[in-house]
């Protein structure tokens, strides 16, 4: 049984532009698509396992990665765009009509509050940064994925070059950690 992480790794990573200027990402409607334009690179893109994410039909994984919230404008279509579950900390719009889900804003305290996720692979411009990482890897047992094949899961994001973790990369776990130690009170020497 062939294993499908994601169509836009599947068959080898594609190295992003290191000056990329960003792009417009499209729903997937054949007519009337939200458009939301995006005037930065994203960061952190990596593949996601989480069941929250949108991900492709087939797809295991989600990539999504993240824009600076002020880079980050609809500019087609907007009243077709609904938040999927309002209680979740990352407020997830998507296409009413298609189901695609264009950014995710957080609006509470959080450590990546002024951050969007977005999916780059929405847009038909070439040079995003390719994804860095897997996080939330043992999710997908979760959603009903076999896990006596973690093993091919893993080996297959090992052959791609993609480093494993069943939460996020260590500097952004490192960030939440910071963010959580500064709200408690402590703080850290500027040197």
């Amino acid at each position: 049984m062939t294993l499908s992480l994601h169509p836009l790794i599947d068959g080898g990573i594609v190295k992003g532009e290191a000056n990329f200027a960003g792009g417009t990402l499209y729903c997937h409607c054949p007519s009337d698509k939200v458009a939301v334009s995006l005037k930065s690179n994203v960061a952190h893109n990596h593949a996601c396992g989480c069941s929250k994410c949108w991900k492709p039909h087939g797809a295991l994984f989600s990539i999504v990665g993240v824009v600076p919230r002020d880079s980050l404008s609809v500019i087609a279509n907007g009243s077709k765009l609904v938040v999927v579950d309002k209680t979740a900390a990352i407020q997830r719009h998507a296409c009413t009509d298609c189901g695609v889900h264009l950014y995710g804003r957080i609006e509470k305290d959080h450590p990546f509050k002024g951050l969007d996720f977005v999916h780059a692979e929405l847009s038909d411009s070439k040079g995003w940064q390719e994804p860095q990482f897997a996080a939330f890897v043992s999710s997908i047992i979760e959603q009903g994925f076999d896990p006596r094949r973690m093993d091919d899961v893993r080996a297959k994001f090992k052959q791609l070059g993609l480093e494993t973790y069943d939460a996020l990369s260590p500097p952004l776990m490192d960030l939440i950690a910071v963010f959580t130690a500064k709200k408690a009170g402590i703080h850290f020497s500027e040197s």
